[in-house]
C-alpha cells in the first residue's frame, strides 16, 4: 500500500526552521506567504536543475524598481536643498551592487540561497552579484507580500547609514575613486594595482596591492578583480593619516 505520509514543501521547512525564522529576523520583516521567500532565494543555476522551479529573476527585476523608488523619495526628502546630479549620484552610490552586496553579505543572505551544484562549488554564495540580486529579489518579495510600508522600511533599515555615507561625498561607496582623487589632492599619480590570482579555475581568487608611487598602501582579495582592487583601495584609505583626513602618501 503506497505511503500517505505529506511531507512539507520547501518553504514550511524554511519559515519552521531555525535559520529562516534568524533571517526574517534580520530582515525584520515575517512573510504571509512564504512561497515569494522562497522564489526570491532561488537563483537561475538551481532552477536549471529542478526544471518547473521559478527563479528570482522577476522578483530582482521588481525589486530593483521598489528599491529606486523609495531610496529616490528619501533622498528627495532628506536632502531638500541638494541638486539633481548631486542627488542622483547619491543615489547611485545606495543602490550600487557593491553596497547591496555588502547587505546581503551582512544579513548572511548567503547561506540561504537556493544554487546549482557548480554555483555552489564555485563560492556563489559569496560572489558580490548574486548576492545582491538576492537583496533586490528579497525586496521585491515583501512588497508583493506586504505592500510598500513594510518594505520602506526594510530598506531604510539596511541602507540608511550607506545614503548618510553616499550623501556625504559624491562616491564616497567607490574607494578606488576616493583613493585616486586623494592621490591627486596630493600631488601624486593616479594609485596602481598588481593583480596576482590562485586556486582552480572554478574557484579562483585574485589578491590586490595597491602601490601609490613606490609604496606599497594596502592590499585585498575577492572572487573578481574588481573585488580585490576595491578592497586594496579601502585598507589604504583606512590606513590613511587622520591629520585633515589626508595621508602620507
Amino acid at each position: 500500500m503506497p505511503s500517505t505520509t505529506s511531507w512539507p514543501s520547501w518553504a514550511e521547512v524554511l519559515t519552521s526552521s531555525t535559520t529562516a525564522v534568524s533571517l526574517e529576523e534580520r530582515l525584520g520583516y515575517r512573510f504571509v506567504d512564504p512561497e515569494l521567500l522562497e522564489i526570491a532565494l532561488s537563483h537561475r543555476s538551481w532552477c536549471s536543475e529542478h526544471l518547473g522551479e521559478p527563479s528570482n529573476e522577476r522578483l530582482e527585476f521588481l525589486g530593483d524598481s521598489v528599491l529606486g523608488l523609495v531610496v529616490t523619495g528619501e533622498l528627495y526628502q532628506r536632502f531638500p536643498d541638494e541638486p539633481e546630479g548631486q542627488l542622483a549620484k547619491t543615489k547611485a552610490a545606495v543602490v550600487s551592487a557593491a553596497t547591496l552586496a555588502h547587505v546581503g553579505a551582512a544579513i548572511g543572505l548567503g547561506e540561504h540561497l537556493r544554487l546549482g551544484k557548480g554555483e555552489d562549488a564555485s563560492g556563489g554564495r559569496e560572489k558580490g552579484s548574486i548576492l545582491a540580486d538576492a537583496v533586490e529579489a528579497v525586496i521585491g518579495a515583501v512588497y508583493l507580500d506586504g505592500g510598500l510600508d513594510p518594505v520602506r522600511t526594510l530598506i531604510l533599515d539596511q541602507l540608511s547609514s550607506s545614503i548618510a555615507d553616499a550623501a556625504s561625498r559624491p562616491g564616497a561607496l567607490d574607494y578606488k575613486t576616493r583613493l585616486q582623487e586623494l592621490a591627486a589632492s596630493d600631488g601624486h599619480r593616479p594609485p596602481v594595482y598588481a593583480i596576482t590570482e590562485s586556486g582552480p579555475d572554478h574557484l579562483k581568487r585574485f589578491q590586490a596591492t595597491v602601490m601609490i608611487g613606490s609604496n606599497e598602501r594596502g592590499t585585498g582579495d575577492g572572487s573578481s578583480k574588481k573585488e580585490a582592487e576595491q578592497r586594496a583601495a579601502r585598507a589604504a584609505w583606512d590606513a590613511r593619516s587622520p591629520k585633515d583626513g589626508a595621508s602620507d602618501v
